[in-house]
């Protein structure tokens, strides 16, 4: 089968097209044949070696991974041929894929395998950041970086439609139309404006109650600021590539709480907590309340182009890799 390995840690041009062995399923598992395979900047960090506790080299790159089932298991009851999407640790980049069979998802009816490659960790992700970690409630106010993003467009959905006034960045006038479209009622160049401005402007210097940062670096030192006495964060990345942290004698006086979300340890430590959201959001796709939304499609083969793109912060949206 066709699949796209990581030979060496490196930069884009380390992602190779590869022909390796179909794998089979053991007890548990599933064989997924791949119509289509989220990107997600994760899989960057993993590719550059920058990733905590990361695959070691050589390794088929991939988190989430859409297609009909090829094969099952020992244990598994599922059929040839159904439709399901998956988060995997690996393997997602490929013609076929293998994943445990508790971590599929049904593909909602009239949802396409393209949008179901950017359903499991986008919204997972910003179900359990706002609502479960977050605990964001209606007509509160919160702040998400990276708003035209693929969690970011998730997280813009899923707190308007919670009765939540949001506050969202973006680096183009482009990308802040989509947010806006989706129910950003602050959309933000990050560019031209310092977000805590616009914050204070609007909540009369009072800040938002919640903020989901994934950037790191000054963003993070930024976002407390932003934040209202009692307000709380959540960060679940650092896209930047430089960590930060929080002093405690600032978080003490001012009363602000940071959590750190991480979906593939919450998963694993305890799967109840990130499969709350499951019921919310089928029903959500079926009422056209939540949409998936698809950014660029790359070839399987043009994976090294796709993370070049998502690197050179092109992307809105989900971007996909089709085998």
């Amino acid at each position: 089968m066709d699949a796209i390995e990581v030979a060496e840690y490196g930069d884009s041009d380390r992602l190779e097209l590869v022909d390796r062995e179909k794998p089979d399923p053991g007890p548990g598992e599933v064989r997924i044949a791949v119509e289509a395979a989220g990107i997600n900047f994760a899989d960057v960090m993993q590719r550059r070696g920058a990733y905590p506790g990361g695959p070691d080299a050589p390794y088929v790159p991939g988190m989430e991974a859409a297609g009909t089932v090829d094969a099952t298991g020992e244990g598994v009851g599922l059929d040839e041929g159904d439709r399901v999407v998956a988060m995997l640790n690996t393997g997602g980049y490929a013609e076929y894929a293998i994943a445990t069979a508790r971590m599929l998802f049904p593909i909602p009816e009239g949802m396409s395998f393209e949008e179901a490659a950017g359903f499991p960790v986008q919204f997972l992700t910003a179900h359990s950041c706002l609502f479960e970690w977050g605990g964001l409630e209606a007509d509160e106010t919160v702040l998400i970086q990276a708003a035209a993003g693929g969690v970011g467009t998730a997280a813009v959905q899923l707190a308007s439609n919670a009765g939540a006034e949001v506050f969202g960045t973006a680096s183009t006038q482009e990308k802040l139309d989509l947010a806006a479209e989706l129910g950003c009622d602050h959309p933000i160049n990050y560019t031209e404006t310092d977000f805590r401005d616009v914050v204070g402007e609007e909540t009369d210097g009072e800040g938002v109650d919640l903020v989901l940062e994934s950037v790191g670096d000054d963003v993070f030192d930024r976002s407390l600021d932003a934040m209202a006495h009692f307000g709380r964060m959540v960060t679940y990345g650092v896209a930047s590539g430089v960590p930060a942290s929080a002093e405690n004698r600032r978080l003490l006086f001012e009363n602000k709480t940071v959590k750190g979300f991480h979906l593939g340890q919450a998963s694993y430590h305890d799967p109840s907590r990130i499969m709350k959201a499951v019921p919310d959001l089928p029903e959500g796709f079926a009422n056209d309340d939540l949409d998936v939304i698809l950014g660029e499609q790359f070839a399987l083969e043009d994976a090294a182009d796709a993370h070049q793109y998502i690197e050179d912060r092109k992307s809105s949206g989900k971007v996909v890799l089709k085998p």
